[in-house]
């Protein structure tokens, strides 16, 4: 059985910065895909970051620049640094494990839980 399990949220002013973590067990990690979402109240969740097993990497255009994903496969574990935190990026952060295709796209599988991410200005 597949679990992901988040950490690392927390409240930060604006221009803060943040490191979420993310350790994936029950699935061989090197051959999936991880990403990040978030939810923000009365909006949809949507896809922050992804990192397919071998490294390539996807952003929405809201977090370019300031937040950067990354991988320790030794370790099992995904990573979302974020930098320049805004306002507008308070949410729920959702860690996922899944399929990203060879043009980029991402295909959601299992989810953790959340951790809840507060940005003040």
């Amino acid at each position: 059985q597949v679990q992901v399990v988040e950490s690392g949220g927390g409240s930060v002013q604006a221009g803060g910065s943040l490191r979420l973590s993310c350790a994936a067990s029950g699935s061989i990690f090197t051959s999936k895909a991880m990403a990040w979402y978030r939810q923000a109240p009365g909006k949809q969740r949507e896809l922050v970051a992804a990192i397919s097993s071998g490294g390539r990497t996807n952003y929405a255009d809201s977090v370019k620049g300031r937040f950067t994903i990354s991988r320790d496969n030794g370790q099992n574990t995904v990573y979302l640094q974020m930098n320049s935190l805004k306002p507008e990026d308070t949410a729920d952060y959702y860690c996922n494990q899944g399929v990203m295709t060879t043009s980029g796209i991402y295909y959601p599988a299992n989810w953790g839980q959340g951790t809840q991410v507060t940005v003040s200005s």
